[in-house]
């Protein structure tokens, strides 16, 4: 038999029968012996019921929410809804709920607009858009959400119609002019419980506006008026600004001329 060396794991063969092999004892060096053998210290830090050594043991299958309180009975358990897939933030009332809303309209009203309530009022009526841009809810329900008096709601309404964002259809129906903000599809549910999937082009609603006997800006939308607006405010501040300093520098100098 060979020379075996202490650091080499070596197996040997025992001849049993002719034209047969069985597998023999697997030879292990001493010192690798005592280093199987050898068992990790305990942390002396934990006690034996300390959930933190959960942590160094196996995983386990849980059968039931009894049985994970029981194993864990001085600490309280919630267990909170499923949630949704983070593509789609719909609901089976309302799904494929996305609105394509231009980026440079959300620009300019976030300068323009110097109060909350016409923002709040502005993603209110994109979140309650539906196909080619109408928005079923009257200003009661506007109020209702938003938490406002409903006078407050019609105050900000006009505002923001009167620069031809939002138009009113109907009563309770109005619609985001396209340009700014348009949802062109949504599944609509009939009567007999089946769903009807509605498409409406941008280019065909903003046409059908246009033959519309509505004011310019809403047929011809534009920003520019805003954007000017935006500019005044701007420079009646610096003015402003400006008007502080002199005054101050002012002060200054004839308290430093009395003494």
């Amino acid at each position: 038999m060979p020379t075996l060396r202490s650091e080499v794991l070596t197996f040997c063969y025992v001849a049993g029968r002719p034209g047969s092999w069985n597998f023999g004892e697997l030879l292990v060096s001493e010192s690798q012996r005592r280093r199987r053998t050898a068992s990790p210290a305990q942390n002396p830090g934990l006690a034996p019921d300390d959930p933190l050594r959960a942590f160094g043991e196996r995983l386990r299958k849980i059968e039931g929410l009894d049985d994970l309180a029981r194993s864990y009975p001085g600490r309280e358990i919630t267990v909170g809804r499923q949630r949704q897939q983070l593509e789609f933030f719909s609901d089976p009332e309302r799904p494929n709920a996305f609105a394509m809303v231009a980026l440079e309209f959300f620009l300019v009203i976030a300068q323009y607009y110097r109060e909350a309530l016409p923002l709040r009022l502005i993603l209110l009526l994109i979140a309650g858009q539906r196909a080619s841009g109408r928005i079923p809810l009257t200003q009661d329900d506007m109020a209702q959400i938003l938490d406002v008096p409903r006078q407050k709601v019609n105050e900000s309404l006009r505002e923001i119609m009167g620069h031809g964002i939002v138009i009113k259809r109907g009563r309770g129906v109005y619609q985001f002019n396209p340009p700014y903000s348009y949802v062109a599809a949504e599944l609509v549910r009939l009567s007999d419980g089946r769903t009807e999937y509605v498409q409406v082009d941008q280019a065909d609603a903003l046409a059908e506006l246009r033959a519309a006997a509505l004011p310019d800006l809403v047929r011809f939308p534009s920003l520019q008026h805003m954007r000017e607006a935006i500019e005044e405010f701007r420079k009646e501040r610096a003015q402003k600004r400006r008007e502080r300093r002199e005054r101050f520098r002012a002060r200054t100098s004839q308290k430093e001329g009395e003494r």
